[in-house]
């Protein structure tokens, strides 16, 4: 049997050789966009923050209770991977997990405690006080309750805190600022309800 068009059933009015080119085509473009995905510099847009702190514990209360975060399960960094990696100089740190979300984009942040050894605090008086990270921004959806919640646990506003945005931002909507237990800034950041 020779191998010529005409040949191949039809379905409809289309030959199905023009159905399998289409077919072909469109796989193709399918599989040309995956791995163009799969190219990308990034796995994931979401950034981890790693913090560390003077106490874990109050720490995770501070953003648990606080704030509203949910811990997950931390892990261990042995000593030898700490220090081979240039994170830590030959000490071994458990980190705590708190995430903002669900799923694999939610926003997480790292808490690390070194016990025993000698750290130095970074002034937070103001974001501009020292250069570095400076502070962290949570988008919330409610600023009177966030206000509450911080109240009920003793977390003092900062300022004038809650202030609304200015003209040229969204209207309606508040900044309050706050301080973690070690001094770092938060802000929380919605509107009013």
């Amino acid at each position: 049997m020779r191998f010529c068009p005409r040949s191949f059933p039809r379905i409809g009015r289309t030959p199905f050789a023009v159905v399998l080119i289409l077919g072909g085509i469109t796989a193709v473009a399918a599989w040309a966009a995956e791995k163009a995905s799969d190219e990308s510099d990034f796995a994931k847009t979401t950034i981890d923050v790693g913090v560390v702190v003077s106490d874990a514990e109050k720490a995770a209360k501070f953003y648990t209770e606080a704030l509203g975060f949910t811990e997950i399960e931390g892990f261990d960094v042995p000593a030898g991977l700490a220090k081979d990696s240039g994170l830590a100089d030959g000490h071994a740190f458990h980190v705590r997990v708190m995430v903002l979300g669900e799923g694999e984009s939610a926003t997480k942040i790292k808490l690390l405690e070194f016990k025993g050894v000698p750290s130095k605090k970074v002034d937070n008086k103001y974001i501009h006080s020292s250069l570095g990270l400076s502070y962290l921004t949570i988008w919330i959806n409610d600023t009177t309750a966030a206000v509450e919640r911080c109240k009920k646990h003793k977390i003092k506003l900062l300022a004038k805190s809650p202030v609304a945005l200015p003209e040229g931002f969204p209207e309606g909507v508040f900044l309050t600022v706050v301080n973690d237990p070690d001094g770092n800034v938060i802000e929380l950041v919605g509107p009013k309800k």
